[in-house]
């Protein structure tokens, strides 16, 4: 049994997006994927269509790449929902120059009246080196609260390192 809301939290490349897809298809319902990736460039169109082809035609995808609240208001109650991933979605506002704050809380509203399960991944970006620069701070404070704010909601929260799930809340799933 999924939990109504699951937080997988890791760095890049350590296999946050397959623990969630798995904590999705275990559920036997219908999957909804909502993407938040804006494809800027041919590598990243190329990323985008290899995370398609790897999860397969059982997914619905939506995407979202600013409009995440209306896109999980559209969940079926049936459905197990996918985030993948609130930083791309916190980076999409941030280039925006949108209210990070009043996104953040619509977000936390969003997730609380979904209809369905959700699973939603988010990086891990506060265990490296402090960056150079005011943006990229104010994008590693503003993902830091993010992570906390969605993580104290959650029923579940994941981390993921090297590939390996580590239990931060709530109840071990059976099958890890």
């Amino acid at each position: 049994m999924l939990p109504r809301l699951s937080l997988v939290v890791g760095g890049a490349r350590s296999g946050k997006s397959r623990l969630a897809e798995t904590l999705v298809t275990r559920t036997n319902r219908p999957r909804r994927y909502i993407a938040t990736a804006e494809a800027w460039d041919d590598e990243m169109r190329d990323r985008i269509a290899a995370h398609r082809t790897d999860r397969g035609a059982a997914w619905e995808t939506v995407e979202a790449p600013l409009d995440l609240c209306a896109a999980l208001a559209s969940a079926k109650p049936d459905e197990a929902v996918l985030v993948d991933c609130a930083t791309l979605w916190l980076t999409n506002h941030l280039l925006a120059e949108h209210d990070l704050a009043a996104e953040g809380a619509a977000l936390l509203a969003a997730l609380s009246s979904c209809p369905a399960p959700v699973v939603i991944v988010s990086n891990e970006v506060g265990w490296g080196i402090v960056p150079e620069n005011a943006l990229a701070r104010r994008f590693r404070d503003a993902q830091g609260r993010l992570n906390q704010q969605v993580a104290a909601q959650a029923d579940l929260v994941l981390g993921v390192m090297a590939g390996l799930p580590i239990v931060l809340k709530g109840d071990r799933p059976a099958w890890m």
